[in-house]
């Protein structure tokens, strides 16, 4: 069964930077996941970066991230896949969200957004060619 993973809960109200919670990927067959960022409301004159970053033990976090995505100004989702196949020592993930606001009005920048990650499940060793003559034969 494919890994499903909230680096975000969905719907999560964000008012500061933060780190989401660490999850356990070891048990991923693949290593390969499609993540899916949804903002779903902001306010005007502010900016979202999430990050993604891995550890060994969970505890000790290094000081640069697996991967980063677009910034966010506006609603919408943004679709990137996070491959940790060659990155055997990365043990478990978590999010990290940066806010930045400027402007004239209130200085509290406020995002709802929310994260998940599905796990990509293998591809079958089987190539086009060899369906095919099977199929017909």
């Amino acid at each position: 069964m494919p890994m499903q993973l909230q680096l975000i809960p969905a719907d999560t109200r964000m008012e500061a930077s933060a780190d989401g919670a660490s999850f356990n990927i070891s048990e991923s067959a693949t290593r390969t996941f499609l993540c899916r960022l949804t903002v779903s409301d902001q306010i005007e004159q502010e900016s979202l970066d999430v990050s993604i970053w891995g550890s060994a033990d969970g505890e000790v976090w290094p000081k640069r991230p697996l991967l980063k995505l677009p910034q966010q100004f506006y609603r919408g989702t943004t679709k990137l896949v996070l491959d940790l196949s060659l990155r055997p020592e990365v043990k478990f993930i978590r999010a990290r969200w940066d806010l930045n606001r400027w402007g004239r009005v209130a200085p509290t920048p406020m995002f709802v957004a929310g994260m998940d990650l599905a796990e990509i499940p293998p591809m079958s060793r089987e190539t086009p060619t060899k369906r095919m003559v099977l199929a017909a034969g």
